[in-house]
Order: structure tokens, then C-alpha cells, then sequence
């Protein structure tokens, strides 16, 4: 695993879970209560051996860069880095990114140092665990110049997911981005047979979908990369591969969530919270690591908490009712709150006793949900300010309604903006 060198992709835009990344990049965007998203590919990959990784950004990057600053450092006996490549403008290139493969060749000279022979290129906004050095021996036992990770699927997914055709031996022959007729899947389809063959229990599972984790050859890479102009890696690089180089699949059946829209973001989370998590944050092995934090515990006054998460640092007064939902760190809840089915991001900081003076003296209400508030189905981001008695609730069951002052709908599911200030008595949407 020394010879390997990490690349995590931070990804462009964000646009469809805006809001959410409104402030910040898709890896920066908060999970689970108290972690983020760029925590999951990075515990991967310290928990396989994995300890020299590059994080390549460009969007709303400050705080996924103090996010990182702060939690990955390695001691200098055992050495490894997480370092980030932001993209800049130099006398060789002045353009951004213009796509993921594009932001790795424009940082080929750190891949082209002494002792790589491996690259490991991840994408920053998904939920898994990996053991990568599963995945190497696959790579090194089929003597392949590429191997992707799969993960199988049945046939009613597969118009969602990239999809890929193999020979009996695990090699990848073909490949179909999003098929969506009868005959594209022919095309593509997998013998559940041959997985079952392989120690996975199909299920009747019979497409193999292409997870975005790409294990290079180092000289391969470079190759591809300097002798085409593609910009990206699942549409062009990983195509053109398949033409003229031996690619190898490796097989992943465990859970695995792609974080790309509000609706996957949402039902990853309150998925997080229920009692059968396929993702358990709570198991030790392996552990899942993020910023060491020194908060008091969550202190619970006479509130009822079913089937949820609740971070560091809270307190949740009487009388709150708590269902199938996530509260990250330092949220305040004030008496009789009824909170289901939401995802509260939690706070940056708590307020002093002279800034909620002068918050009372500016008719704001103090960080936290207060006193009667009712929420459901909502996603509620970090730092905001919602006074008493207010009702967040898509009650007309609205699919998409615009951005506004006081938030919006996505995907049916109701968005509180960072730092959203929501006054006593306030209903939002208000149009329901």
C-alpha cells in the first residue's frame, strides 16, 4: 500500500443538492450528525493502509480546506499526508478544472514523483466502507491495467447507473451509461450466475454498476491522460480504457450510497438513525474518523427520542419529541418541539450570554429551534435561528417549489438555508 497515492475528486458544482451547497463543496456537506462527507473516502482509506492522499478542489472550498487542516494530520514517525490540490492558475495552464480527469492532469507532477506505482482516484460525496487492499489484490492477481469497483444491482436500477458487460473472467468488454430500453440492457447484462460464482449471493441481482473507484496503473494513468484531451473519468477515460486496455472489475456487495441529489442526501441520513443501519456508524470496525471536538455530552430534559442520532454537545429540553431524524452538534431544542423525519445539521458555535442580549435587542430568536416549533420532513442547515411556534411542513405535498427568503422544496423535501433566520410563529412554505 506505500506504492499507492490517493486522489479524492471534490467535485464540481454541487447544483443538484444545492442548498445545501450553497456555501460549501459536496464533500464538506455534514453527515450523520457530526461527520462529513469527505470523512468517509479518507477513513477508507486510513483504515486500509492508505496515508498519502491528495483531495483536488475547486467550489466553495474554505471549509472543507479547515475541515481537513484540522482533522488529518499523521505523526511524523509514521509519516502519510492528506494534502489539498486546489485548482490555480500557473504559467503551464491557466484554465480551472474543466472535469475530474481534466483536474488530475493538471496535477500529474505529484503523480509522477519516485515510489508510485498504484493511483487510487475516489469520489468525495459517497457513503461506504471499503477495504481498498481487496480491491489492489484483484488489480495485482489479474495483472490488469485498470480496476473498477462494482456493485450489483438489479435490472430495475440500472437506468440511474453506469453499467458494465464482463467476460467469464472479470474483465470489463463494454459499457452503458444509464441504459434505459430492454435491448440496452441485453447489451450489459450479467449472468447472476456468475456472480453468485464469485462468493456474492446475487439475489437475482443482474447488472453490475460502475462505482466511480478506479484503481490505475500510475504509468497508465499518465499515459491516458496526456495522450487524450477527455475530461472525464466515468464518460471518456473509463470508456476508451476499456478499448485498449485490460480493465478489471472487483465486486462490492455492501452498502453504498451515492450523495448526489437532496432526495439521496435526506434517506441517507435518516437511514443513518434507523435501528437496522446497513451503514453502522456506531460499529468501531472499521472506525469512521472526523475533527476531534471537545463538547460536553447532549443533556436530554424529560424529552422522548426514538430511532434517531443525536451529536455532541446538545441540549434537548422537556416535553421535545424526537422521531426518525438526525441532530448534529450544539443544537439547542426547546420545550415541546416535535421534530420527525429531519436532518437538523447542528451549529458552528454557541452563543455567549452578550450575543443573545444583543440578539434579543435585534428581535432575533437565539440559535436553536424553540419552544413549540413543529418540523417534519425537513432538512435544516447549520446555524439557524427558528423562533417559537414556527410549523415547517411541505403540507402540500409540494414536488419542487423556489428558493426564497425562508427556504424551498426539493425533491418534496423542505430546505432551511445555512445561517436562516425563521421568526416566532412562521410557516414555511408558506403557500401550503
Amino acid at each position: 500500500m506505500h506504492d499507492v497515492i490517493t486522489l479524492v475528486l471534490g467535485g464540481g458544482q454541487g447544483t443538484r443538492l444545492y442548498p445545501l451547497t450553497k456555501y460549501r463543496s459536496k464533500p464538506a456537506v455534514p453527515v450523520g450528525g457530526k461527520y462529513r462527507l469527505i470523512d468517509v473516502p479518507l477513513s477508507n482509506c486510513i483504515n486500509s493502509g492508505l496515508r498519502r492522499c491528495y483531495v483536488l478542489t475547486q467550489f466553495n472550498s474554505v471549509s472543507l480546506h479547515r475541515h481537513i487542516r484540522s482533522t488529518y494530520a499523521f505523526d511524523v514517525f509514521g509519516g502519510g499526508f492528506v494534502e489539498i490540490l486546489a485548482a490555480q492558475q500557473t504559467l503551464d495552464n491557466t484554465n480551472w478544472y474543466q472535469g475530474t480527469a481534466d483536474a488530475v492532469r493538471q496535477n500529474l507532477r505529484y503523480l509522477e514523483q519516485p515510489g508510485i506505482r498504484h493511483v487510487l482516484v475516489l469520489s468525495g460525496d459517497q457513503l461506504y466502507r471499503m477495504d481498498y487492499r481487496q480491491m489492489l489484490s484483484t488489480h495485482e492477481q489479474s495483472r490488469a491495467d485498470v480496476t473498477i469497483s462494482a456493485v450489483p444491482v438489479a435490472s430495475s436500477e440500472a437506468a440511474g447507473l453506469g453499467i458494465m458487460r464482463l467476460n467469464d473472467s472479470g474483465r470489463v468488454t463494454g459499457f452503458l451509461e444509464k441504459p434505459k430500453t430492454r435491448e440496452e440492457l441485453e447489451l450489459v447484462r450479467t449472468d447472476p450466475a456468475w456472480i453468485d460464482r464469485q462468493g456474492i449471493a446475487s439475489g437475482g441481482r443482474d447488472c453490475l454498476a460502475n462505482m466511480g473507484i478506479y484503481l490505475f496503473n500510475r504509468d497508465t494513468l499518465v499515459d491516458l491522460l496526456r495522450k487524450t484531451d477527455y475530461r472525464d473519468f466515468g464518460k471518456e477515460i473509463f470508456p476508451t480504457s476499456i478499448r485498449s486496455r485490460h480493465v478489471q472489475v472487483h465486486l462490492f456487495d455492501n452498502y453504498w450510497e451515492d450523495i448526489g441529489t437532496i432526495k439521496s442526501f435526506y434517506e441517507a441520513n435518516l437511514k443513518l438513525a434507523g435501528p437496522q443501519a446497513q451503514f453502522d456508524i456506531l460499529s468501531p470496525r472499521p472506525p469512521l474518523y472526523s475533527r476531534a471536538r471537545f463538547l460536553p455530552p447532549t443533556r436530554l430534559d424529560g424529552a422522548q427520542v426514538h430511532n434517531s442520532l443525536v451529536a455532541d454537545g446538545s441540549r434537548i429540553e422537556e416535553g421535545a419529541i424526537i422521531e426518525n431524524s438526525v441532530v448534529g452538534l450544539r443544537c439547542f431544542i426547546g420545550r415541546n418541539v416535535v421534530l420527525r423525519n429531519t436532518v437538523l445539521m447542528g451549529y458552528d458555535f454557541y452563543e455567549t450570554p452578550e450575543e443573545l442580549a444583543r440578539s434579543r435587542q435585534e428581535n432575533l430568536p437565539p440559535l436553536g429551534v424553540g419552544e413549540g416549533t413543529v418540523i417534519e420532513g425537513a432538512i435544516i442547515d447549520k446555524n439557524c435561528r427558528i423562533g417559537r411556534g414556527v410549523t415547517i411542513r411541505n403540507g402540500s405535498g409540494a414536488e419542487t417549489l423556489p428558493e426564497t427568503p425562508c427556504g424551498m422544496v426539493c425533491d418534496g423535501i423542505v430546505v432551511i438555508p445555512k445561517g436562516t433566520t425563521l421568526p416566532d410563529g412562521k410557516t414555511v412554505p408558506e403557500m401550503m
